[in-house]
């Protein structure tokens, strides 16, 4: 894929209201539920949150017993690793910025369980600060696509971002991840409705 306009017309029209699919009504929120997609999904971190978020607010989670967070989370896997991340999350938001998610990336990545791809969804969603998000999806069709050729997600974030107008970042990182997650599939892709007719997948299935 060398034409990043073909790209993106067609990513429009699949796609013409692409969003974050976690649920949220705080900044906090959708910090805690994207540390909690880790290695999960986005279902199923809502289906947890909304029990999360209602019994506790960030300076309840920050005194709460780790062991009721995890009764909470249990279902979204490793939840006692981040049942941690939360506390620790929590803590310091309520400590340093009273409660309040900063639009300060080196603050954000120093937390437990803040890698860049959350750092950016939380800074795009948040602040509309233009970035791109390398999450599995991304990854797997960016490289299927032809517009990076590598698994190190610095490295195709990078690519994507000189491949991609500045105004158009975050909004292609939402369509990336909906076409990742609902048509171009790591198993079993639905090739049918997708409108992209040479990719890599193809061409190494057709081998």
């Amino acid at each position: 894929m060398k034409n990043s306009k073909e790209l993106l017309k067609k990513l429009d029209e699949l796609f013409p209201d692409a969003k974050c699919e976690l649920n949220y009504t705080k900044d906090y929120e959708l910090l805690i539920a994207t540390i909690l997609s880790a290695q999960s999904t986005d279902k199923r971190v809502n289906s947890v949150t909304p029990i999360l978020f209602s019994k506790y607010d960030i300076f309840s989670l920050k005194n709460t017993d780790i062991k009721d967070i995890e009764n909470i989370i249990y279902p979204v896997g490793t939840f006692k690793r981040k049942a941690q991340y939360i506390k620790i999350v929590a803590t310091e938001l309520v400590e340093k910025y009273e409660g309040k998610v900063p639009n300060n990336r080196e603050f954000l990545e120093s937390l437990p369980g803040v890698g860049r791809k959350t750092c950016n969804v939380v800074l795009s969603n948040i602040y509309n600060v233009p970035t791109i998000a390398v999450d599995t999806h991304v990854k797997r069709v960016a490289n299927r696509l032809g517009i990076v050729d590598s698994d190190d997600v610095l490295e195709i974030e990078n690519k994507l971002m000189k491949f991609f107008p500045k105004d158009k970042w975050s909004r292609i990182h939402h369509q990336l991840v909906l076409f990742g997650r609902y048509i171009c599939k790591s198993k079993n892709p639905d090739c049918d409705k997708c409108p992209f007719y040479k990719c890599k997948y193809l061409i190494n299935k057709k081998l």
